[in-house]
């Protein structure tokens, strides 16, 4: 499998795996609108390609934490990987690559609401209690599934902020299920 980082070219892609994927256009429309939203730069979207066939994509887009501006964090949404390419491992191999090249470029934190059994795995865990809230409540019986990826010593304890997406994401419709 090739990862590599999406171009303009390659748009069309990742919207067919995020629409295949949620069986939606709402992801693909909230990838596309991340994508053109000057507030979500920098921004990482990655697509793997097997045979040469888009099979996964994920995007990572800025995030703000209030006064602590000076700490470079993003947010993982969406991961979609085409359904027949599902539990083979392609979803895990993109969330390792993004997190690797986010922490070549300096990033320290990284946030994502998911599925905390899935993002466990790659040392995220419950943000609210570190002091991380999201961008809208998140009901008490979902809190767990609000995670940022382990921050360092350094920043947890320190920094308390509540999240600030790009513009694209700052819709309750997708901080709600």
């Amino acid at each position: 499998m090739l990862i590599q980082e999406s171009n303009e070219d390659e748009l069309a892609d990742a919207l067919a795996v995020e629409a295949a994927a949620f069986g939606s256009d709402v992801e693909a429309g909230l990838v596309s609108d991340l994508l053109n939203d000057p507030s979500a730069q920098p921004s990482l979207s990655l697509l793997a390609y097997e045979n040469d066939e888009a099979v996964g994509h994920i995007l990572f887009t800025t995030v703000h934490l209030g006064s602590a501006a000076s700490i470079k964090a993003a947010i993982l949404a969406p991961l979609a990987v085409m359904p027949e390419y599902q539990n083979q491992g392609v979803g895990s191999q993109l969330v390792e690559e993004g997190l690797r090249r986010l922490a070549e470029e300096g990033v320290e934190l990284v946030f994502v609401l998911g599925y905390p059994e899935y993002y466990s795995r790659f040392g995220f865990q419950p943000a609210g209690v570190l002091g991380f809230d999201a961008p809208y409540p998140i009901p008490e019986k979902d809190a767990d599934a609000w995670m940022v990826r382990a921050p360092s010593p350094g920043i947890q304890g320190i920094v308390k902020a509540r999240i600030v997406c790009a513009d694209s994401l700052m819709k309750p419709e997708y901080w709600f299920e």
